[in-house]
């Protein structure tokens, strides 16, 4: 008895139903499932060569990313030197700021002197005007009354004379001090705003340099974690395809197993109806029973859907609230079937689970392959609250495989439905619609 079950468990995975199929149709069922799995293999080969050419564009951008990043401290660094030459010059300028008003309070003494001088100078020039100039000066010496008058009075006329050569003298170098140490500080603080204005202007193309850098590094950021993403992607379809490759081995297997039982069934049939024909009391009434579906137990109370005839069965019991196509600017590649409570999800048909997992979009997530006529099938059942079943297991349709529910990115409880023709791949390529195919 546990034979025949497992003939016809195995029979279900690969999808046919009859037992007395010829062998050619298991053979070209064989080739057909190879042929997939090479078909696969390349997939999976040229899925490594784009990894590989993604890690080597993500080492670039790293590479590109460290050498931004070392002309951006270049560049803060240089924008520190300039401060720093910036706040020096503007003490110097500050400082000579300074001394340009205490310079102006002593051009104003200095001024002040030089007009007290000038008004000296002029009492003088009309004095030798009134008097004759240098005439009174020998009247005086010689109005002498005696040689040492005479001596005295010369020497004061001297004294006279070279105090006025002398403040004159003093008067023009005064000048002269005034008009060169304005010119100095005037040289001094012209020459320190111009260096300012020069560091400045050298700050602000450091600061253009820097914003520029890092636009640059914001752009090589976005396009290494792009590349992530897209490395992510090619790793996850690698995966997927791995596993599936790997329910394709286990359904030649079976397909071979089941081969080789049915045809030691087909050879005890045969010596059955030779012994039926010999006698002629026999009765060769066979009983058969019908496994429509496993169910995995468990503390679902809501209603199941009936299992149907034929290689499909619905998944869920529900409302149809979106279906295949065209949905929010956008293309739905499945079809959305909606219910509350505790609701049983079932495996659509015979089997193995090539994906079991979480998915950030699908949520919890079953993908299961199916051989069906020689043609593969793989269908996802996506947003479950849970999972019944574990990558690399045998299912049969109608089991369940979980309950419906709202996880990863999804709004409301429901069940995602997708049919794929072939493999399923991120592109979703494959994907039909359901609807005809499946009974919905």
């Amino acid at each position: 008895m546990k034979s025949k079950l497992f003939v016809l468990n195995a029979a279900a995975v690969i999808g046919l139903s009859s037992i007395l199929a010829a062998p050619a149709a298991y053979a070209e069922s064989i080739n057909s499932l190879e042929n997939k799995k090479s078909q696969i293999q390349d997939q999976r080969s040229g899925l490594e060569s784009k990894v590989n050419t993604a890690n080597d564009k993500i080492k670039q951008l790293q590479d590109q990313q460290d050498k931004t990043r070392a002309e951006m401290k270049r560049i803060d660094l240089a924008i520190g030197e300039t401060n720093t030459k910036i706040r020096e010059k503007n003490e110097q300028i500050t400082t000579t700021k300074a001394e340009i008003e205490k310079l102006k309070a002593e051009i104003v003494v200095l001024k002040e002197r030089i007009a007290k001088r000038n008004d000296i100078l002029k009492q003088r020039a009309l004095t030798y005007q009134e008097n004759g100039g240098k005439t009174n000066y020998l009247e005086v010496i010689f109005g002498a009354s005696s040689f040492g008058d005479l001596i005295d009075r010369v020497s004061a006329v001297s004294e006279i004379m070279q105090a006025d050569e002398a403040l004159v003298n003093q008067h023009e170098a005064d000048k002269k001090q005034l008009e060169e140490t304005q010119q100095q500080v005037e040289n001094k603080l012209a020459s320190l705003e111009s260096m300012k204005k020069d560091l400045e202007s050298m700050k602000a193309k450091l600061s253009t340099q820097k914003v520029e850098k890092d636009k640059l590094m914001a752009q090589l950021e976005k396009e290494e974690k792009d590349t992530h993403t897209y490395k992510m992607s090619l790793e996850e379809e690698d995966e997927m395809l791995a596993a599936q490759q790997a329910t394709i081995s286990k359904a030649i297997a079976l397909e071979k197993q089941r081969q080789k039982e049915l045809e030691e069934a087909r050879k005890k049939a045969a010596q059955q109806a030779a012994l039926n024909n010999a006698s002629s009391g026999g009765s060769g009434s066979s009983s058969s029973s019908n496994s429509g579906g496993s169910s995995s137990g468990g503390n679902v109370s809501n209603e199941r859907p009936a299992i149907s005839g034929g290689a499909f069965t619905r998944p869920a019991v529900g409302t149809l609230t979106s279906g295949f196509g065209g949905r929010w600017g956008a293309f739905h590649y499945g079809v959305d079937i909606a219910n509350s409570a505790d609701v049983p999800i079932l495996a659509a048909a015979d089997g193995i689970v090539a994906r079991s997992y979480y998915s950030s979009s699908y949520g919890n997530a079953v993908f299961i392959t199916h051989s069906i006529n020689g043609q593969i099938y793989t269908t996802v059942y996506a947003h479950m609250e849970s999972r019944m079943v574990s990558t690399g297991a045998t299912v049969s349709k109608g089991q369940q495989i979980g309950i419906m529910g709202n996880t990863g990115e999804s709004k409301g409880q429901h069940l995602h439905f997708e049919l794929h023709k072939g493999s399923w791949t991120p592109s979703k390529s494959g994907a039909i619609n359901p609807v005809g195919i499946v009974p919905l």
